[in-house]
């Protein structure tokens, strides 16, 4: 949570914010607000106090990164969190299926229909067959019945659950019928299945019974029933964990599967909950809901489920893109696709690596993996665009790159910001952001911009503007004189414009642009920290120095970043290599692709992140994500292009077209127009996004590059 107090401003003290953002308060400590030192002018010389509560110290170091300038910014936990801590919503994810808890509701719900329509009916009918088949064995009709009884709760599961008979067990155990009596009497209602979570499945006790295995049906059961069971529990269980929202059925399926599927036919009872449960039975499972769509928040090892379920497609895109080279099996325009979709969970991958070492490093060392790996995403695919243009001989592919940067400006100036405030503005009506922070960052975009397009602007002032296909008939003046692709070319004026001036300048601006956000590094983290004036308190009444444990370890979360690096040269090779079927595609502008796919693809981690702030009432944090990747893609990413152009010649020239100058001054002079007040709501941010979207029909309808 977020408290603003605009009149005030707390001190801090000297020896911490100024070296770490932020200090740590307990729970229990009162945070007064001392007069500002600023003067009357406080508010806008200091800024409003945030407290912002964390479980250990490297959620802190967490939360603090997330307020420095520079850093990416980063939504999710990286160590564990206890489940008794979490909410009634987040508990009922992680809960197993072995528990009869009390029914609230009807069963009856669009989730539970839909269920019967994508998977109860299919599996029914299957256990049917399979009951069939058992019955014809003749020594298998008990698993028969144990078929055709499964094939009646696979059908509707829901308000019924799987029992097992415990008392042949106690008796095995050398239990006596009168103990089993007396542990009637003793025993709770409700009864708990031995079957733990769906990572971890118990077997049952029938595996480790000689009777089990002196049945000649045993046999036949798992030669001929539950292997083919095997398959289609295994299909729908991947099925509906692909579907996210449907996980709980991929849970039923895996019980099923693991544990009823494998117990003696005389222990699996079906009950309906409606009916009081026999103590000398266990609850094996029960399931209430089919769909959750809270799912979305379920992580494994701290990783996204999305982001988990996206990762086969990276592999399934490096087979097809490095065995079918001839496109006998993929087109590839498909290569291309799986391509750029494998970009979304390596960006993930990458970020969450990059949280996870700078929370559990110094300052220094988190600093020194953002600025190695926080644009690894952009450059890989950026070099490999060049390096494509260059092999090809053809300018189209640096034409394409230029359009993705101005389409990430643009997205990360309009898009983003706009789309966080419309989300957070329906949830919260007004939201309040750090004007001095926004402002800063809005500097630095001035000059990025100022910087980054100064090129484009100074072959305009002394290239010659060239024009083909002119239409004009000498000495006849009533037919009109017209003129086609005009532009500005400066080999016409003077060949050695570009080497004498023109280069000189880019590399100038090579340098400054970097040295501007070094800048900005040491005005906001050093000498001006009071900006942020972030107060991070323990969760739970004591120090935030509590016992924690971290998702990923400093080396493994290393060694996810080189290999998701690694990862992503590969697929952005491979998106640049089968590319060029949709750039010959003259329908659609080669503009429109690099500002929409090629840009805003790799940014969709990023977009997650600033929403999941914004729902939290942190606008604050939303607004940074878009700016940050904005400065980072003029002061580091382009200045990095040329480098690598001045090493390895591409034919890369920072000069743009007019309609990325345009649009990128006309974005950056109405988001700055928009941070003024430090105020937002949503109707600003519809402003912002419909800005965006008329962009985004100017470079639809605009026609495509001339080298293209």
């Amino acid at each position: 949570p977020q408290h603003l107090d605009p009149g005030t401003v707390e001190t801090p003290p000297p020896d911490s914010s100024a070296q770490h953002f932020c200090h740590f308060t307990p729970k229990f400590a009162s945070a007064r607000s001392t007069p500002s030192h600023y003067g009357e002018d406080g508010w806008h010389e200091a800024t409003s106090k945030t407290t912002i509560r964390v479980e250990n110290e490297v959620e802190a170091h967490r939360e603090a990164n997330n307020y420095k300038f520079g850093f990416r910014k980063w939504k999710g936990n990286v160590t564990e969190r206890p489940i008794e801590d979490r909410s009634d919503i987040v508990k009922e994810l992680y809960s197993n299926l072995s528990v009869v808890k009390p029914q609230e509701g009807s069963v009856i719900t669009f989730g539970n229909v839909m269920y019967v329509v994508l998977f109860g009916w299919w599996i029914s009918l299957i256990y049917v067959l399979v009951g069939l088949l058992m019955f014809g064995t003749i020594f298998g009709y008990r698993y028969g019945k144990v078929c055709w009884k499964l094939a009646l709760y696979f059908l509707w599961p829901f308000g019924k659950f799987i029992e097992k008979v415990i008392r042949k067990v106690m008796l095995q155990c050398g239990v006596s019928d009168e103990d089993a009596v007396g542990a009637k009497d003793s025993a709770p209602l409700l009864v708990s299945s031995p079957i733990g979570d769906l990572s971890m499945p118990v077997p049952p006790e029938d595996m480790k019974s000689s009777d089990y295995w002196c049945h000649i049906s045993t046999y036949i059961w798992f030669l001929l029933g539950y292997p083919v069971l095997a398959v289609v529990h295994g299909l729908a269980c991947v099925l509906s964990w692909l579907l996210v929202f449907t996980i709980p059925v991929a849970k039923l399926n895996a019980h099923i599967l693991t544990a009823v599927l494998l117990m003696a036919p005389k222990d699996i009872q079906i009950q309906r909950l409606d009916k009081a449960l026999r103590v000398e039975r266990g609850v094996i499972l029960c399931c209430y809901r089919a769909f959750n769509v809270y799912y979305y928040k379920y992580t494994i090892q701290g990783i996204n489920i999305f982001a988990l379920n996206l990762l086969p497609l990276v592999v399934i895109t490096l087979i097809i893109g490095y065995t079918d080279h001839e496109h006998k099996y993929f087109s590839a325009e498909t290569t291309f696709a799986t391509a750029i979709m494998s970009i979304i969970p390596l960006s993930y991958y990458i970020g969450m690596g990059i949280a996870s070492i700078s929370a559990q490093s110094n300052f220094a060392v988190g600093a020194v993996v953002n600025a190695t790996f926080g644009s690894i995403t952009e450059m890989t695919f950026y070099i490999t665009a060049l390096l494509q243009g260059h092999r090809a001989a053809t300018k189209c592919y640096e034409e394409i790159v230029k359009a993705a940067l101005t389409g990430t400006l643009l997205g990360c100036i309009l898009f983003i910001p706009g789309i966080c405030m419309i989300i957070g503005g329906i949830k919260h009506s007004e939201q309040r952001f750090n004007s001095r922070s926004a402002g800063v960052s809005s500097a630095l975009l001035f000059i990025s911009i100022g910087g980054v397009f100064a090129p484009t602007l100074f072959s305009k002032t002394f290239g010659n503007l060239v024009c083909e296909s002119c239409s004009n008939i000498p000495g006849n003046a009533s037919v009109p004189f017209i003129c086609k692709d005009c532009h500005y070319d400066t080999s016409q004026t003077d060949p050695q414009l570009i080497l004498s001036h023109t280069e000189p300048l880019v590399y100038t601006i090579s340098v400054l642009l970097p040295a501007a956000y070094l800048i900005g590094l040491i005005f906001t983290l050093k000498t001006h920290s009071h900006i942020y004036d972030i107060h991070i308190s323990d969760g739970h009444g004591g120090h935030a120095h509590g016992h924690h444990v971290v998702h990923w370890s400093r080396w493994r979360a290393l060694a996810v970043l080189i290999v998701a690096t690694v990862l992503m040269a590969c697929c952005a090779d491979l998106s640049t290599e089968n590319i060029e079927p949709i750039l010959a595609h003259f329908s659609i502008s080669q503009y429109f692709i690099g500002v929409t796919v090629l840009a805003m693809v790799p940014e969709l981690p990023e977009i997650v992140n600033g929403i999941q702030f914004a729902l939290q009432n942190n606008i604050s944090l939303s607004l940074e994500v878009g700016s940050c990747i904005a400065v980072q893609v003029c002061m580091i990413q382009i200045p990095l292009l040329i480098l690598f152009n001045a090493f390895y010649d591409v034919g890369f020239v920072l000069v743009f077209s007019d309609i990325h100058l345009w649009a990128s001054i006309f974005s950056v002079i109405l988001v700055n127009y928009i941070f003024m007040d430090g105020k937002c709501d949503y109707f600003q941010g519809t402003a912002l996004v419909v800005v965006y979207l008329i962009l985004l029909a100017l470079y639809f309808f605009a026609p495509s590059p001339r080298s293209c």
